[in-house]
């Protein structure tokens, strides 16, 4: 089986360096029609160029692809709409959405300001949510979409310095669990991507050796199996230097306690057994855990 793209048109974000590039170029690669945005800012979100952009755009259509160029900052929601509406007017859909931007501002929470904390939230969190509703009508009437999240070893397991990424990064997570059940209908499918990648955002935080072998092309070939047409859904893959694994959000099968005085006490006592994940499980959805209580709870005032 071959994975490729003609006929369909990809939006990626945050696509003139880095990984965002590499996810444009492969899919231009394959066949697919990209419009490359990129605010052109600094890894810290300031500054703005549309030069990156270009410079990608012009590298897909020397390889004989097509392309256009979007300087839009995905946190400016207005922009955002008016960039799906240049990819409808040129092509005519959207069928994949690669959320990619993002920026960094980076320091321990007791020194960190609250409004580099929101700048980070609102760039990749607020950015994902902007393009994601801006495609989502498009997606629904034609019955297919494919909208990838890119999140991040740093939100699923936390890293040293990282707080307002790694929350804005878990944050993506959500967006894609419940967005994955309510475009299924319509076969709009929604994953996560968590790269470990050497790009401009991680400059200077690696010693070269291990930049040398996290180059951002090879976490490509999992964020084209997770927006080609046989993509899964909710599914969160990790990539970087040529390995890939999956990241799973799972539920213990968990002890019936009681509510009584010494509840508390007694789950003290018990913690081991309640955190135990022999037989854990990947819910379908949020229901399924308060499903798992009141079974274990109806079990138990069985006589």
């Amino acid at each position: 089986m071959t994975i490729d793209f003609k006929g369909r048109v990809a939006i990626v974000t945050g696509a003139g360096g880095g990984l965002g590039r590499q996810h444009a170029l492969g899919l231009a690669a394959r066949g697919a029609k990209v419009l490359v945005n990129d605010f052109g800012g600094a890894r810290d979100g300031s500054g703005g160029s549309a030069t990156a952009a270009e410079a990608v755009v012009a590298e897909i259509r020397a390889m004989g692809g097509e392309a256009i160029a979007n300087a839009a900052s995905v946190t400016d929601f207005a922009a955002v709409q008016a960039m799906v509406q240049q990819a409808m007017t040129t092509w005519g859909r959207v069928d994949i959405l690669v959320n990619n931007a993002g920026i960094l501002r980076d320091k321990t929470f007791a020194k960190m300001e609250l409004a580099d904390f929101e700048l980070v939230l609102n760039v990749h969190l607020m950015g994902a949510v902007h393009c994601s509703k801006a495609v989502w009508p498009i997606m629904n009437a034609q019955k297919y979409g494919r909208i990838l999240m890119t999140t991040s070893s740093t939100g699923l397991y936390g890293n040293f310095g990282q707080t307002n990424y790694g929350a804005a990064k878990m944050a993506l997570v959500g967006l894609m669990q419940t967005l994955a059940l309510e475009g299924a209908k319509n076969d709009i499918r929604v994953n996560c991507l968590a790269p470990t990648a050497a790009t401009r955002m991680t400059e200077g935080l690696m010693p070269q050796t291990v930049l040398d072998a996290l180059k951002p092309e090879s976490v490509v070939p999992a964020m084209l199996v997770l927006v080609s047409q046989d993509a899964p859904t909710r599914t969160i893959l990790c990539a970087g230097a040529g390995t890939f694994e999956a990241a799973h959000i799972t539920m213990t099968h968990g002890v019936w306690i009681g509510t009584d005085a010494q509840a508390a006490e007694r789950l003290a006592e018990l913690l081991t057994k309640v955190t135990d994940r022999t037989g854990d499980s990947v819910p379908p959805s949020g229901s399924a855990q308060g499903a798992n209580e009141i079974a274990l709870a109806l079990k138990r005032a069985t006589p």
